[in-house]
């Protein structure tokens, strides 16, 4: 996949229109992905998958295997006769731009919880037979987080180490106890499993059956808040007597923020990783490989050191870099799987040593041409600058304003500074001027969000790094899938030699 022009979307499956208020993986999924491969598109980029808490941010997943039940398509759920249509006869007015994230909880999750009693009462056996195949093959890290899960509803949502002690440090009578009380829920944690992992797997061969490649992402870190966390505390710097985070994951001030981004993250131990090869990464890295054909590692460079801040610092400023054992893990890691499908996200602070890492498992890294045009000659997002072919360039990410935004956020002299570069502008706008610069870069691989195929401005951005309200929420209608757009990114796909062949 890394060694040949190739180009891609960026769209996190929540962005696609629904009458449920949030995107799914029903029709409109299969519809961007047939947009995808008439339009000589060969990679779709999501987000993690995994169930958001507060703040509904996919990198703050209460698990980091398990999908979010919230992209369950109520209208699959009618092919396999566990709902009816006449279920959806009142559906609330959603936002047609935004995703409303309590009120799509209030609507879908009575659905799925009818849903469920009907699969319980008198699914097929076949779908029953494959039902429980999932949860034996499974079984590993789905009975903690159905557990778990269930838990969460029982103490009102608080953090795993709020609740009452014996649940909360897993004493085997408590957790037996707690399972034989709350079998009805777990038994409804699985099915929604099942569920998003069915559809999601149907959707993954569709795409891959058209060309695509379905790239993916895993956080290096995983939630405090998190089943991970809680069954396997002893794999993170936690504080014994309170469960909070001894040492808390982040970066240093940088382009996002002066005071750093403070996340909140236990950090591991990567002692106590090391003296088991490091089972639960690589059970991990196998889990998402599972339903993804690429993996991009978010904050590669953790994996040769990363920012530790002691409890209780309000900003990321007063951390220290701790050396991580990347090479030994990646090592590890090739001899279980072979070649591996990772790329590396590889911006903020990079140093050589983080370089050599990624370079020495043949990661591609991230060029991100918003980054391009704030410094002199030597900038390294500058496609003239691209020391090789084995990396990804970007317009930009989630995590950037999008390209329409970003420019008309630019003083006069920013800006003419940018057309200086590109030469003139594409009548088009400067989001197809970034874009042709993307797919002409001897870059591999090119990718961009969604957002700027539409043009469209700062309203769409998907997050702000530092800023925890407001992101997450951006969709787009169902008529932005056209084939005027569709048409001139395959004539540029194909005259920068990234169509398919």
């Amino acid at each position: 996949m890394f060694d040949k022009r190739a180009s891609g979307i960026l769209l996190h499956p929540t962005c696609f229109p629904s009458r449920f208020g949030i995107g799914d993986l029903g029709e409109e999924a299969d519809r961007f992905i047939d947009f995808l491969a008439d339009s000589y598109q060969q990679v779709w980029q999501i987000l993690p998958l995994g169930p958001t808490g507060y703040g509904n941010s996919p990198y703050l997943s209460y698990s980091a295997l398990a999908g979010n039940p919230l992209l369950i398509s109520p209208e699959k759920l009618v092919e396999d006769e566990l709902l009816d249509e006449e279920d959806f006869a009142n559906l609330p007015d959603f936002p047609l731009d935004r995703v409303d994230f309590e009120l799509v909880t209030q609507t879908k999750m009575p659905l799925l919880q009818k849903a469920s009693q009907t699969f319980k009462q008198g699914a097929s056996e076949e779908l029953q037979e494959e039902f429980e195949k999932f949860c034996d093959r499974h079984s590993d890290w789905l009975e903690d987080y159905a557990l778990f899960m269930s838990l969460k509803q029982v103490f009102e949502g608080e953090s795993w180490n709020r609740w009452d002690k014996d649940i909360a440090k897993r004493k085997p009578d408590a957790i037996a106890q707690w399972k034989d009380r709350l079998g009805e829920s777990i038994f409804f944690q699985k099915f929604l499993q099942f569920q998003f992992f069915r559809q999601w797997s149907a959707l993954k061969q569709y795409a891959n059956e058209k060309g695509i490649s379905i790239f993916g992402d895993i956080p290096i870190y995983v939630a405090h808040d998190s089943v991970d966390v809680w069954a396997n505390p002893e794999l993170f710097c936690l504080d014994e007597e309170t469960g909070e985070a001894a040492l808390m994951a982040g970066v240093p001030p940088d382009y996002f923020s002066e005071t750093g981004q403070l996340w909140g993250n236990p950090v591991y131990d990567w002692e106590k990783h090391q003296q088991t090869n490091f089972a639960w990464w690589m059970r991990r890295v196998e889990g998402i490989l599972e339903y993804v054909d690429i993996i991009r590692i978010d904050h590669f460079r953790g994996f040769e050191a990363f920012w530790a801040v002691p409890q209780g610092e309000e900003t990321a400023m007063n951390g220290e870099w701790i050396e991580a054992p990347g090479e030994a893990f990646f090592n590890l890691l090739k001899q279980k799987l072979g070649k591996l499908p990772i790329v590396a996200e590889d911006l903020g602070v990079i140093t050589p040593e983080v370089e050599a890492l990624r370079d020495k498992f043949g990661f591609p890294g991230m060029k991100i041409l918003q980054f391009a045009f704030d410094s002199d000659r030597a900038n390294p997002f500058l496609p003239f600058n691209y020391v090789n072919r084995n990396c990804i360039v970007y317009t930009g990410t989630h995590d950037n304003d999008t390209t329409v935004g970003w420019f008309n956020a630019r003083s006069p002299e920013e800006q003419a500074r940018v057309v200086d570069y590109l030469g003139c502008l594409c009548p088009d706008g400067i989001h197809w001027s970034l874009i042709r610069l993307a797919l002409g870069s001897v870059a591999n691989q090119a990718i961009f969000p969604f957002q700027d195929l539409l043009g469209l401005g700062n309203d769409a951005r998907m997050n702000t790094p530092s800023v925890p309200d407001g992101n997450w929420g951006w969709r787009y209608r169902a008529e932005a899938v056209n084939s005027e757009v569709g048409e001139h990114l395959k004539y540029l796909t194909y005259l920068y030699g990234r169509a398919p062949y």
